[in-house]
């Protein structure tokens, strides 16, 4: 009884997480934040824009908690929208940005171009944009821009890595933008950092003059 709980707890905050992605695209919308409170649930949801998840007037988080209560079965939801620190690190919100310019008919080099400029510039140790799909011509292909220092396997890429995927619908078809970040502040593994008092520092270098 408990495990089915946990799955059903895991389905429908996957499922709101979902909705809120197809309902805020142009809030910048990154994530979101589940717990549960003795007077319902608190839902805290992390935005490059608060003001498109607030609504003119709360209408759109009055719409929102109506629909995840409705829809989903959450018990008395209770929104709070907090801003993202720099949208330039989520992978959600510059992958949605790279998808939107697509759309708008934009190039898919100079955009993906941009991004990683973007990312490397807000300090990032790695970035790797991902398009595919008809990007040119009635032929699909891959193109992948990538600049700084990335894990591609082993548990530092499953675990530091921060990945996100959207979609760009296109006349010619669907494109695929897949985006992949490594934060600044992580410390990987296999990095070493050797310190020396002052003390130490003079002792190597007498020695080395004798």
């Amino acid at each position: 009884m408990i495990e089915r709980a946990f799955v059903k707890e895991n389905v429908v905050e996957t499922l709101v997480d979902e909705y809120l992605k197809s309902k805020l695209p142009r809030a910048g919308y990154s994530h979101m934040d589940i717990k549960k409170t003795p007077v319902g649930t608190r839902i805290t949801i992390f935005a490059e824009k608060p003001g498109f998840v607030i609504g003119r007037k709360g209408r759109m988080v009055k719409e929102l908690t109506e629909t995840i209560a409705k829809e989903y079965g959450v018990e008395n939801p209770q929104i709070e929208v907090k801003q993202i620190e720099n949208p330039d690190l989520d992978p959600e919100v510059v992958a949605q940005k790279i998808a939107s310019s697509l759309e708008r008919g934009m190039h898919f080099r100079r955009v993906a171009h941009s991004a990683v400029r973007r990312v490397m510039g807000a300090g990032a140790k790695g970035v790797v944009v991902i398009i595919s799909g008809k990007l040119t011509g009635e032929r699909s292909r891959t193109e992948k821009f990538m600049d700084g220092y990335m894990k591609h396997c082993g548990e530092p890429s499953e675990v530091l890595v921060k990945k996100a995927h959207k979609l760009a619908k296109l006349k010619l078809g669907i494109i695929g933008v897949t985006v992949k970040i490594m934060p600044p502040e992580i410390v990987l593994p296999d990095e070493i950092v050797i310190r020396e008092s002052a003390g130490e520092v003079k002792e190597v270098s007498e020695v080395s003059e004798e």
